[in-house]
């Protein structure tokens, strides 16, 4: 491996949406996610719709809704 190509390693604190924080190592310093596995569906074994761009909106906007 090449000397002097690679980025630092530092602690780093990751935060959750729900609130839950781990501490890891990483090139940056803070990073912030939507899901982790302690509120994920696929661990809590709950059903949640996570509709984080508006999707359903956007999509009802450019077709409308077509109940008959």
């Amino acid at each position: 491996m090449k000397k002097g190509i690679h980025p630092k390693l530092k602690h780093t604190v990751i935060k959750c949406g729900c609130g839950a924080e781990f501490e890891t190592l990483s090139t940056v310093d803070k990073l912030h996610v939507d899901i982790c596995s302690k509120c994920h569906p696929f661990f809590t074994g709950e059903e949640r719709f996570v509709d984080t761009e508006g999707r359903v909106e956007r999509f009802k906007r450019k077709y409308g809704e077509q109940g008959e």
